[in-house]
């Protein structure tokens, strides 16, 4: 038997985050997104060293901050540069659903001019997620003219930060 230079269940990129309370955090990426625990590596201090959770098709890898390795959340650096885009069957339904397991709108859920259904929530730990559904098939000659009138409308304020 060979080893698989990707591992079963992942693709070619996969995100890691890093978290203050990485344990308290797939609690809620669970309740929120509907993540399956895959993986969970603590160490002796009790904090998560490495996890893997599974969302939809894909994978995530998380651990707890180590600010001596250098390894800090968004919430010791006060922000985030990242957005993590989930791309679901039912945007609204997904994105109600992180709402009440206390996320925050960053970015009201609306049908946007590049053809998906559009929103952006902050989790409890600084990370940015994007909640999508491709509504509309588009060319990007389509998508370049719906941009310019969207943005010569001021229409798209909200999705030009996206």
């Amino acid at each position: 038997m060979s080893v698989k230079p990707i591992p079963e269940g992942f693709h070619t990129l996969t995100p890691h985050i890093i978290l203050k309370n990485a344990s308290e955090a797939i609690e809620f990426y669970k309740k929120a997104f509907g993540a399956e625990e895959i993986f969970r590596m603590p160490t002796p201090d009790g904090k998560i060293g490495h996890a893997e959770l599974k969302i939809g098709n894909s994978m995530l890898m998380l651990c707890d901050e180590y600010p001596e390795m250098g390894c800090l959340s968004p919430q010791t650096i006060g922000n985030t540069p990242v957005t993590l885009s989930l791309y679901v069957e039912n945007a609204d339904d997904v994105f109600n659903t992180a709402i009440a397991a206390g996320a925050t709108v960053k970015m009201p859920l609306a049908d946007q001019f590049w053809g998906d259904r559009y929103g952006q929530v902050a989790d409890p730990y600084g990370h940015c997620w994007s909640i999508c559904t491709h509504i509309k098939d588009m060319t990007p000659e389509e998508i370049a003219k719906a941009s310019a009138e969207a943005f010569s409308k001021g229409d798209c304020g909200q999705a030009a930060q996206a």
